[in-house]
C-alpha cells in the first residue's frame, strides 16, 4: 500500500493523515516495522517528506518464535476470522511480555497456537489492540494482520469500538452515574492512577444492576468513554466506591474468600475492520465471579439482569444521569 505526500512535512505526520489514523499509531508501524520511502527503507519518524515523495508500508507476519516459558494452558475463543480473534480472557493471565513478567502470557499462547498476528504494537504485544489489567478477566479483541490492527486502533480513536464492564463493588451506588475527571500517575504511589487536575480526560458510566442478599454490596455495570488505565478503579475511588478486592484502591474487607479483582469486561462492541459489520460478543462469566453471584444476589433473577440487551440500553439515558466532575 501507498500514498504520495501532497506538502512537504514530517513522516509520521504525514502518514497520521494519509491513514486516518492517531500520530502514535503511526509511530509505531513505522519504528517496528518500516516504511520505504521512494524505495529506502527508513524507521525514522521525524523524516523530512517533500512534495511527490512516494511511501509505500508494507506488512510483514510477527516472529512466531517460542517462548521461554510454557504454555499449560488454553484460553476460550469467542469469534475467529482471518482478521481478528475475540478470546474471554481467564483472570490472572498477563496479556504481554514485560521484564518483570516471569510466566507465559497471552502473547505466548497466541504464539504457540499458530496465529498469524500483528506487528504494530512491537515485538511484545504482538496483535495487541488494547489490554485488560492481569486479574481482571473478559472480552479482549487481537489483530491477526496489520491492516486489522489500523482500523480497530483508529476505531478505539473514535470510540467506535468499546467494552462494557461488570463489577462487584463494597458499597452501593446512591444512584446511576457519570463520572467525568482527568486521571493522570499517582505522586505517591508508582502502581496506582489517581484524579489528576492536570491529568488526561477521563469518563466512565456507572449503571445499578441488582443489590445482594445482605444490601452491602452491589453488582453494576460500567461503560469507557475514553481508556485510561486503571479508569473503573478510580473513578469508582472518586465516589469512594471499590471493586470486590481491589486492595490497591483501597477495599478493605477480609471476611469475603475473593482471590482476585470482581472486574469482567463483559460485552466487546467493535466493527468489523474488513465487512464494517458491528459485532457485539459477550464473554461469558468465570467461575469465580458467576459462584459469587448466585451465592450473594438472588440466583433466580441474577443471570436474567445481565442480558446483552439490559447490559446496553441500560446506558441508552446515561446523558440524563447525574455527572460528577468535580
Amino acid at each position: 500500500m501507498e500514498f504520495t505526500c501532497k506538502v512537504s512535512k514530517r513522516l509520521d505526520a504525514a502518514m497520521s493523515e494519509a491513514l486516518e489514523l492517531p500520530r502514535n499509531q503511526v509511530e509505531k508501524l513505522i519504528k517496528n516495522v518500516g516504511v520505504y520511502v521512494d524505495g529506502v527503507l527508513t524507521h525514522k519518524c521525524s523524516l523530512k517528506l517533500e512534495e511527490s515523495q512516494v511511501v509505500r508500508y508494507e506488512f510483514v507476519q510477527a516472529d512466531e518464535s517460542k517462548s521461554a516459558y510454557d504454555v499449560t494452558f488454553d484460553v476460550p475463543i469467542l469469534y475467529e476470522d482471518e482478521d481478528l480473534l475475540i478470546i474471554n480472557k481467564p483472570p490472572f493471565l498477563t496479556v504481554h511480555g514485560a521484564p518483570s513478567v516471569k510466566e507465559a502470557t497471552l502473547v505466548d499462547w497466541l504464539k504457540k497456537r499458530g496465529i498469524s498476528l500483528s506487528t504494530i504494537s512491537g515485538e511484545e504485544r504482538h496483535g495487541i489492540v488494547h489490554r485488560i489489567d492481569k486479574e481482571t478477566s473478559g472480552a479482549l479483541v487481537i489483530a491477526k494482520t496489520n491492516e486489522a490492527h489500523v482500523a480497530l486502533a483508529s476505531q478505539l480513536e473514535d470510540k467506535s469500538m468499546g467494552r462494557y464492564y461488570l463489577a462487584l463493588i463494597d458499597v452501593p451506588l446512591k444512584e446511576n452515574v457519570v463520572v467525568d475527571l482527568p486521571i493522570g500517575r499517582n505522586l505517591n504511589h508508582r502502581l496506582k492512577m489517581a484524579i489528576q487536575k492536570e491529568g488526561r480526560s477521563a469518563k466512565s458510566a456507572f449503571c445499578k444492576l441488582a443489590l445482594s442478599h445482605d444490601g452491602k454490596k452491589e453488582l453494576i455495570s460500567a461503560k469507557l468513554f475514553t481508556g485510561r488505565t486503571h479508569q473503573i478503579r478510580v473513578h469508582l475511588g472518586a465516589l469512594s466506591r471499590h471493586i470486590l478486592y481491589d486492595s490497591l484502591y483501597g477495599f478493605k474487607s477480609h471476611h469475603d474468600k475473593i482471590s482476585r479483582i470482581m472486574l469482567h469486561a463483559y460485552i466487546l462492541y467493535l466493527k468489523h475492520p474488513r465487512s464494517g459489520e458491528m459485532l457485539h460478543i459477550r464473554a461469558p462469566l468465570w467461575d469465580d465471579f458467576d459462584t459469587y453471584l448466585t451465592h450473594h444476589f438472588n440466583k433466580e433473577t441474577i443471570h436474567e439482569t445481565i442480558t446483552s440487551d439490559r447490559i446496553i440500553d441500560g446506558f441508552s439515558a446515561h446523558d440524563k444521569w447525574v455527572h460528577k466532575n468535580t
